[in-house]
């Protein structure tokens, strides 16, 4: 059973890689590995060294750090955080949330700040 830092890990390599709108062939060829491997890294099922993370790091314009954001200091067993209502448990495993945000910073600044009030207003009606 993978440990659940390295899926951590794992799920925030996909959110960054899907975000920066990269295959894993070309994450893979960035860092000199294959795509299956990127695969494992993604799942859990491998975990990822140091130096490994440094070079996807690198190759998608994040801190090493980016990749543990989120993650509790000492995870216990039945710990863990209630999805707001209405939204998925893993909200960087669901493909449409990470289309909306990719989608939402396409969109220059200052039409991105009028739509965000607008979601903040619609959100605070439902």
């Amino acid at each position: 059973m993978p440990h659940p830092v390295d899926v951590h890990v794992g799920k925030r390599i996909r959110h960054r890689r899907w975000l920066a709108g990269m295959t894993q062939q070309q994450l893979a060829e960035s860092v000199g590995i294959k795509f299956q491997q990127i695969q494992k890294y993604e799942t859990g099922a491998n975990r990822v060294s140091a130096s490994r993370l440094w070079d996807i790091a690198a190759a998608m314009g994040v801190d090493v750090a980016f990749f543990f954001e989120g993650m509790q200091a000492a995870p216990s067993s039945g710990d863990q955080i209630a999805a707001p209502k209405g939204s998925p448990a893993d909200l960087l495993g669901d493909k449409e949330a990470l289309d909306l945000v990719r989608s939402y910073y396409a969109i220059p600044e200052n039409q991105r700040r009028r739509l965000f009030d607008l979601a903040r207003v619609l959100s605070d009606v439902a």
